[in-house]
């Protein structure tokens, strides 16, 4: 098999996606954790949660809305639940699975740091960008997102589908 090596354009391209995407989290995160207490991870799950009916979703659709391993999910959740923002609840269509429930209290704290995050991703990410490039933004990720998120039966090959060990459920 021969090695397709990148160009040197890619390589550049490469290089600074790898910068810019380490630099960015690394600053989403920094600034949540100063002004929220909480990682950039605990915030998106919490986000993810008020934006649907009821504040709740199961587990599996949450892993995957966030593109995460459910035993990370599964982790950062129970931290949430140990601090009063989220409760868990067994589903009730599927006795196997459980559904994450954002509480008030936790959508309390979402309404307070939702500003300031707001504020570092516009600072961050989007006052550096012409609306062309964010156009380009949008419609390059798209395009990355739905080659690596496969077709729907594709089984393990996306993070909210693997499984820690074999015998996990």
């Amino acid at each position: 098999m021969t090695t397709r090596w990148l160009t040197p354009d890619e390589q550049r391209a490469w290089r600074a996606y790898i910068a810019g995407s380490l630099l960015l989290e690394d600053t989403i995160d920094r600034q949540l954790q100063q002004e929220a207490g909480m990682p950039h991870l605990y915030y998106s799950i919490l986000a993810n949660l008020s934006e649907t009916p009821e504040r709740r979703l199961r587990m599996t659709e949450l892993a995957e809305g966030l593109k995460i391993t459910r035993p990370r999910l599964t982790y950062a959740v129970a931290r949430l639940e140990k601090d009063g923002l989220v409760r868990r609840e067994s589903c009730q269509w599927d006795k196997r699975g459980s559904v994450a429930v954002l509480t008030d209290e936790g959508m309390a704290v979402l309404e307070r740091a939702a500003p300031g995050h707001v504020e570092a991703v516009r600072t961050s990410l989007f006052d550096r960008l012409t609306p062309e490039q964010v156009g380009q933004l949008e419609d390059i990720f798209t395009s990355v997102t739905e080659g690596l998120q496969g077709d729907e039966g594709a089984s393990e090959e996306v993070p909210w589908r693997r499984r820690s060990s074999p015998s996990c459920s």
